[in-house]
């Protein structure tokens, strides 16, 4: 990820106790909501239901007055009936979990119910719609206003299928994961209030949280947040050597703080091993896991890992701003959260390290930025897979950060156009039509954004424009637009046909070139554009002594061209978009033209390379 030169401190920087050095001029300020949570939750391991009592603070930032909010209920969605059971039940769904809600019992379903709601004291009407409860106000939230929310709540928590539940395939007796109510996102856009269909992600309002957890004293609690009686809990909290003064009672009370965050989540279990690691004075690694999970040496190897993963990810993206991140053994595969991760532990050491990287680097492009995942989910999990494959190379292969670690993404992005699975990157994750397209467009597609961007302003300016992007826009939930600008002001390219389109259209790059012809001062060959999609052109040229030539064309749309070595490449006039053929003249004659090569490094999306490479 990313850097950069003028030193600001970010808002959020004195409340989180790290400051963000290298900072740029902040963009004109888009208004955000914020949510402060104060939760209170009895957790019985027995029945395995749960209540609780919520106030919360609602600041209304946005010029709107609301006559209405909206709560998220994911829990609902794990019963028979639910949006979520029908999509799995419909869809062309490879992960065999058709008939995995429909099945369940009443005692193994997810529940969570609401009542006693009040605004500012006031009892208001509200209507449990699934996964959605509507509130309806008796007193409008005015522009630049906050009110303050009360509620209680009861839940049961289902077995373990999309990232929360008990007792998953491991053994994990909980991962709490989207448990409470949690208020719905209102932006620009307007209200999101999406029921869950189990593919678009999360998308949520920073906050303040203050969480008491009441639970069986025998389990093991991680979470999101700083334990504040950690003398008092022990379980591998407290300060090493000091003296643990664990009331003996039946259940204890865990005490969680966490500024600034976007999401609560806690897992339990009564064999959860913990260990730490200091990575330096400011930030402490936590590890939870069962010992059978350990059997391969993985989780004693993840540290050392882990370790690696957060200088390098902090070095090419920007620094994390919270003293303590978790890797947590639960759920149903790896999902992000705020200052943690749940993951499936039961794996090879290089296995786990490469999901709990993964995961990680979520943190960054997921819970730090939080653009919509619903609308724009490939400029998280896309970024991720870019980044992440090169994180890879870096720590766990012990190589160098390299900028094209792509090849796979190439191929999947291939795979996608032959099955007919392609939709354009603004289709809302919920809304595509195959899953496969789905996974294949947020994740690979995505990736390819980037590394075609990449090739397009040049790796420097692309590495810079990524890191000012981080530190201009964490905090902000930044859409599309927001990140190209960035790169516009970082390369002085203009580049809003980029987007046009990649993102919103699902027209393709393929280029060719022709067998070179002898031309009045030497060899002449035509390039053409048989994709919809143009891209500035690089062509390499091998004669048959043995020496090369480099040509660089720009697109007329970017209305400049990216830094080159003119030592090396020789600049030719731009390339028109709305004409199909370029005439690339050579110095020497065609029977001295051993290959012509267009993107020789393969950087580019380009559709059918086959016909890239002429070769005598």
């Amino acid at each position: 990820m990313h850097r950069l030169n003028l030193a600001l401190k970010l808002v959020w920087g004195a409340t989180l106790g790290v400051s963000c050095t290298g900072l740029w001029a902040q963009p004109a300020q888009r208004w955000q909501q914020r949510a402060d949570y104060q939760l209170e939750v009895a957790l019985d391991v027995k029945t395995h239901r749960y209540t609780g009592k919520q106030a919360i603070r609602y600041v209304n930032n946005s010029p709107d007055t609301l006559r209405r909010l909206f709560f998220h209920l994911y829990p609902n969605a794990f019963q028979p009936g639910s949006v979520l059971d029908w999509r799995l039940r419909t869809e062309d769904n490879p992960t065999g979990e058709g008939n995995r809600i429909k099945n369940l019992k009443p005692e193994e379903q997810g529940r969570l119910v609401c009542s006693d709601l009040t605004v500012n004291g006031l009892p208001v009407r509200t209507q449990h719609e699934g996964t959605i409860l509507e509130v309806w106000l008796e007193q409008p939230i005015l522009p630049n206003s906050s009110a303050n929310l009360a509620l209680t709540f009861e839940g049961q928590v289902p077995l373990t299928l999309r990232r929360m539940g008990r007792d998953n395939a491991e053994g994990i007796a909980y991962s709490m994961a989207q448990w409470y109510p949690k208020l719905c996102q209102y932006d620009y856009q307007g209200w999101h209030a999406t029921p869950y269909a189990g593919r678009a992600e999360f998308y949520p309002i920073w906050g303040d949280w203050d969480v008491k957890l009441t639970l069986d004293s025998r389990y093991i609690v991680a979470a999101t947040g700083y334990l504040q009686n950690a003398q008092e809990i022990g379980y591998g909290y407290q300060a090493p050597g000091t003296t643990v003064r664990r009331p003996k009672t039946a259940t204890l009370t865990w005490h969680f703080k966490a500024p600034m965050v976007n999401d609560f989540t806690f897992a339990a279990d009564p064999d959860y091993q913990h260990t730490t690691l200091a990575v330096n004075d400011t930030l402490t690694l936590h590890f939870f896991y069962q010992n059978d999970a350990n059997k391969t040496g993985a989780w004693t190897q993840l540290p050392a890992y882990a370790k690696r993963m957060f200088e390098v990810i902090q070095q090419r993206i920007g620094n994390y701003p919270y003293r303590q991140y978790s890797f947590i053994q639960g759920g149903d595969g790896g999902m992000e959260y705020s200052m943690c991760t749940l993951i499936t532990g039961q794996r090879e050491a290089l296995d786990l390290a490469d999901v709990a990287q993964h995961e990680l680097l979520h943190t960054w492009f997921q819970m730090l930025l939080a653009n919509n995942e619903g609308l724009h989910g490939w400029m998280d999990e896309g970024f991720n897979m870019f980044v992440g494959t090169q994180v890879q190379d870096y720590t766990l292969e012990g190589g160098a950060f390299e900028g094209n670690s792509i090849e796979q993404f190439q191929l999947y992005y291939r795979v996608a156009h032959q099955n007919g699975w392609r939709e354009p990157l603004s289709t809302h994750s919920d809304h595509y039509h195959n899953y496969y397209g789905q996974q294949i467009g947020i994740y690979h597609t995505g990736g390819l954004y980037l590394n075609q961007l990449k090739y397009i302003v040049g790796e420097e300016v692309f590495w810079r424009a990524l890191k000012r992007y981080y530190y201009t826009w964490r905090f902000k939930h930044p859409n599309p637009n927001d990140f190209l600008r960035i790169v516009e002001q970082e390369s002085g390219l203009v580049l809003d046909w980029y987007n046009e389109y990649f993102v919103y259209t699902t027209k393709t790059v393929d280029y060719a070139v022709s067998p070179p012809s002898d031309g009045a001062g030497g060899a002449e060959v035509i390039l053409k554009r048989e994709g919809k999609m143009p891209l500035p052109v690089e062509v390499q040229v091998t004669y048959t002594d043995g020496a090369t030539e480099r040509y660089y064309i720009p697109l007329d749309l970017m209305r400049g061209a990216k830094p080159y070595d003119s030592a090396t490449t020789t600049l030719l006039p731009d390339w028109a978009w709305v004409v199909p053929t370029y005439t690339l003249k050579l110095t020497r004659p065609r029977a001295q033209v051993a290959t012509v090569a267009l993107d020789p490094e393969a950087q580019t999306t380009d559709l059918n390379p086959e016909n890239n490479r002429w070769s005598r």
